[in-house]
């Protein structure tokens, strides 16, 4: 290609094809798809940032979930601003470890659970797909309780009866995607946006004292076990596990060129957006933090008010905030709340749909896909919410965001080994600061999730009204669950990587392009430049585009 064809390549296009595939070992997992592909040009510009744009978004709504305002409603009720500390360590935590879930799949072509597929055996690889299963259920049990207190905020609707109309709404919302993934991530930021200038303006309202803030921000402080499980909610409703297997599978979405540079752009690019959205997440956070502590020790507060904040969720910060902020700051909240439901929703589908097709390379529809994944959340949600009201369908929330916290690991520690392995990565391999900086943290979360639960079970026998033998019994078993969890976690961290997946470059050999064509992945030539990207079986999962679906329900 002449220097003047490549000058007049635009920046990024997207072009439709259709490609009828054989049954080889080299080919998509599906056959005959319209795919929306986002090309990237050879052409290095910033202009190709705004092709890049979207992932990012579509994982930062995972951080302004009702998981979030519960947890951050909570920590500023009870703690004012002295956790906020945790929310700027789990933000600058989640922006290194998103960026490393988008390099390995940029790098590698393939997204966190196929390469755990393809490196463990069969029993690791069910277990850590049931434990993913399992996070995406339980990230979408806030999803559910949140847009059912949404509901009741806006339209006085029931909680009960809200959880049930939560399984409809978002198979709804899904149809945006006959209309292409831009538009799809479109509307993803926008939901972003909006919710950022709900809190913001919520935040004006409150007017938060700023030197306690930035006090809050960066002096850390954990009083009592109390503190102590709300940082471990705040870490497990900041960073997901979900998340890490959503991000490397959404950055697959584009025609990167595989390049020495290209890549290298591709990565530098996916982390700046993944900062830009993270930033705005983080933001919300502290609003929402900054507007429960000031409103929660105010001076001004009757009993009845200062009772709702004693055990605040989210159904009765919309109590509260009308109350004493305005009956527009309430409105802000629950329209905030309802788009934080279901744009979490939207993703947690999507990664579900990544986490059974890379485990165990099986696919389903994204409507049954997130019927059945909402089915699931829903029967615990609704369980509590009758039994126990909005007060216990808010105590879910938590538990269920320490679920995250504690499952966490073990979709961590797999992303550093394969992210640190020269046998992955080859060149692109993360720096020794990088892997220092990724190890301390996933250390971190370790000991911090090990404390609590070693101390919280403690507590619990020594307050549980049991006979001497049955605490004996108790705590044995119980402890031995715990030793368990610690040796899971041990095993991942120091069993050695045992597969190559070293990165397809354009100057790659005729070997290197065998090798590639006896894998999973497809392998693309265009104008005698070699693409590895997009992967069709992962755009093909979003992406309908209104052909009638000739695809059975499960392949």
């Amino acid at each position: 290609m002449n220097s003047e064809a490549r000058d007049a390549q635009p920046q990024f296009i997207t072009s439709h094809t259709n490609r009828s595939n054989s049954n080889g070992p080299s080919e998509p997992l599906i056959d005959s798809i319209d795919v929306d592909q986002i090309v990237i040009s050879e052409k290095s510009s910033w202009k190709n940032l705004f092709a890049y744009m979207g992932p990012g978004f579509l994982v930062s709504i995972a951080y302004i979930d009702p998981g979030n305002f519960e947890t951050d409603l909570q920590s500023g009720a009870q703690y004012k601003y002295e956790l906020l500390w945790i929310i700027l360590i789990a933000s600058c935590a989640a922006l290194v470890i998103q960026s490393l879930a988008a390099k390995l799949g940029v790098v590698t072509g393939k997204h966190l659970a196929e390469h755990c597929r393809a490196e463990y055996e069969k029993v690791p690889n069910f277990i850590l797909w049931m434990l993913a299963e399992l996070a995406v259920i339980a990230c979408d049990i806030p999803e559910v309780i949140g847009t059912a207190f949404a509901l009741n905020m806006l339209f006085k609707i029931p909680v009960w009866i809200g959880v049930l109309i939560t399984g409809l709404s978002t198979l709804m919302l899904l149809l945006l995607q006959q209309y292409g993934v831009r538009k799809l991530e479109l509307f993803i930021s926008g939901l972003v946006f909006l919710m950022a200038a709900c809190f913001f303006v919520e935040l004006g309202y409150a007017k938060p004292n700023s030197s306690e803030v930035l006090r809050g921000l960066f002096v850390p402080s954990l009083k009592g076990n109390g503190a102590t499980a709300l940082a471990i909610s705040l870490l497990g409703a900041m960073v997901m596990p979900h998340n890490l297997f959503l991000h490397s599978a959404l950055v697959l979405s584009r025609k990167v060129p595989r390049s020495v540079r290209g890549i290298k752009e591709a990565i530098t690019f996916y982390t700046l957006e993944s900062a830009f959205a993270l930033t705005i997440a983080f933001l919300i956070n502290v609003s929402i933090i900054s507007v429960s502590g000031a409103v929660c020790s105010s001076d001004t507060l009757d009993p009845q008010d200062q009772a709702n904040c004693d055990d605040l969720d989210l159904n009765k910060a919309s109590f509260l905030l009308k109350n004493v902020l305005g009956t527009w700051s309430s409105k802000l909240f629950a329209v905030a709340l309802l788009a934080s439901g279901q744009s979490s929703t939207i993703t947690g589908t999507y990664a579900g749909q990544y986490v059974m097709q890379g485990f165990l390379d099986l696919r389903m529809k994204p409507w049954l896909r997130n019927l059945f994944t909402r089915t699931l959340a829903i029967l615990p949600s609704l369980i509590v919410s009758v039994i126990g009201g909005s007060a216990a369908a808010g105590k879910l929330i938590i538990i269920a965001s320490m679920i995250l916290s504690f499952e966490l690991p073990f979709a961590l520690v797999p992303l550093l080994k394969f992210t640190s392995s020269n046998t992955k990565m080859g060149q692109y391999t993360n720096s020794v600061i990088i892997t220092a900086l990724t190890w301390i943290i996933g250390s971190f979360i370790m000991i911090i999730n090990t404390y609590f639960l070693a101390s919280s079970f403690t507590k619990l026998l020594i307050h549980s009204g049991l006979n001497t033998v049955a605490k004996v019994f108790a705590g044995i078993f119980g402890f031995l669950g715990l030793l368990i969890y610690v040796v899971a976690v041990l095993y991942l961290t120091f069993r050695k990587n045992r597969k190559s997946t070293q990165p397809l470059l354009q100057q790659s050999s005729d070997a290197e392009l065998a090798s590639v064509c006896s894998s999973d992945l497809p392998a693309e030539g265009t104008n005698g430049t070699l693409y590895h990207l997009p992967r069709e079986d992962i755009t093909s999962m979003q992406l309908p585009n209104g052909v009638p679906d000739k695809d059975p329900v499960l392949s």
